[in-house]
């Protein structure tokens, strides 16, 4: 008779980790992201606006307003504890703000960034100065929300502080824009097609566009890194955020979309001062107060001199471009933005805080 013995446990411990990257790969990453404390102290129609841990002491007097983006979700930005911008501001002793557009659907077709820029920003700004009891904030932009904090500080100089961008495709020239710019090109693309049969940017159009412009590491090396963090006992939860959020989209509002291709991308107006919102004109040369423009070296999406030529366009004397070794997410999270972004924001921030 033939004595069996138990499988070892090597071999249970591999089947296990397999099993568990199969079961990411068919359910999604399940990771409880923007964990840092906050409250809603200003909300209209799906957009929110938040303030991180508001019962801390603050050690700046200044406090900081995040704009973000319209077609991904905001906690980017709040990924998980011990990889969060926010978290780290706020351990810093900033007072932060978040302004979340929220998730449009069907009836926000018709959103533009004449009601982003004309009507929201104003009332979470004013909303911000009046709860932090002080007449004027730093205000933040990433990407595409980067663009709307220039035309907002164009056209609303009053109560502002300081400017940072992050990431923000300024220049869309075709040949600043690269892939993005031939992709957008107005023999290649026509927004009216997809806001006539969709009324929106829908999440998955937003995200397999963005995806295609890296293929390779966003279908293949994502998860050739996962495996090697599973097979290898490595810690899993920075990934497991960071695969959640690149993989839940959101979708852009028609009329937002259209203007985000022709305005910025086929007509380059920002740069050209050509933009006008109801009537008035985004002058870039009227923002004055010091600003502090970084952008990444291996930044797909926004290439550095898309960002760079905000430098020429901003009238501030106290201005300065940082190009970090990182891409677009990469800037933000991670063991390189932590010895990156992170500090140089702080130091830039804390005398221009007081």
């Amino acid at each position: 008779m033939v004595e069996r013995t138990a499988a070892p446990t090597d071999g249970e411990n591999l089947f296990d980790k397999y099993a568990r990257g199969v079961r990411i790969l068919a359910e999604g990453a399940k990771v409880n992201t923007g964990q840092t404390p906050k409250e809603v102290v200003w909300s209209r129609n799906k957009a929110k606006l938040y303030h991180y841990e508001p019962g801390r002491e603050k050690k700046h007097r200044v406090p900081i307003l995040f704009i973000y983006a319209l077609l991904n979700r905001s906690y980017c930005l709040d990924l998980v504890p011990g990889n969060s911008f926010i978290e780290f501001l706020v351990d810093e002793g900033f007072d932060v703000y978040l302004l979340d557009w929220g998730i449009p659907g069907p009836e926000d077709d018709d959103m533009s960034f004449e009601d982003l820029v004309l009507d929201y920003m104003p009332r979470a700004v004013k909303k911000v100065l009046r709860n932090s009891r002080q007449d004027e904030l730093t205000l933040f932009g990433y990407c595409q929300g980067g663009c709307k904090a220039l035309m907002y500080s164009s056209l609303f100089p009053e109560g502002l502080k300081n400017l940072i961008l992050l990431a923000t495709p300024v220049d869309c020239s075709p040949e600043n824009s690269k892939l993005y710019g031939l992709w957008f090109d107005e023999k290649n693309h026509d927004p009216d097609v997809i806001v006539n049969s969709y009324g929106s940017l829908p999440a998955d159009f937003a995200y397999a566009g963005t995806a295609m412009l890296n293929p390779i590491t966003n279908y293949i090396g994502s998860y050739m890194m996962m495996w090697d963090l599973i097979l290898n006992d490595k810690p899993m939860n920075s990934w497991m955020a960071m695969n959640k959020w690149a993989n839940d989209p959101i979708p852009m509002p028609g009329a937002a979309y259209k203007q985000w291709v022709e305005d910025f991308y086929q007509h380059n107006r920002l740069v050209k001062g050509e933009i006008k919102l109801r009537g008035r004109r985004v002058d870039l040369s009227n923002i004055k107060v010091p600003f502090l423009n970084i952008a990444g070296k291996k930044d797909h999406l926004v290439f550095l001199p898309q960002a760079e030529a905000a430098m020429h366009l901003v009238g501030s004397e106290d201005k300065e471009f940082v190009a970090l070794d990182a891409g677009h997410v990469g800037l933000l999270t991670g063991r390189g933005a932590r010895k990156g972004l992170w500090p140089k924001v702080r130091d830039w921030l804390e005398p221009r805080s007081k």
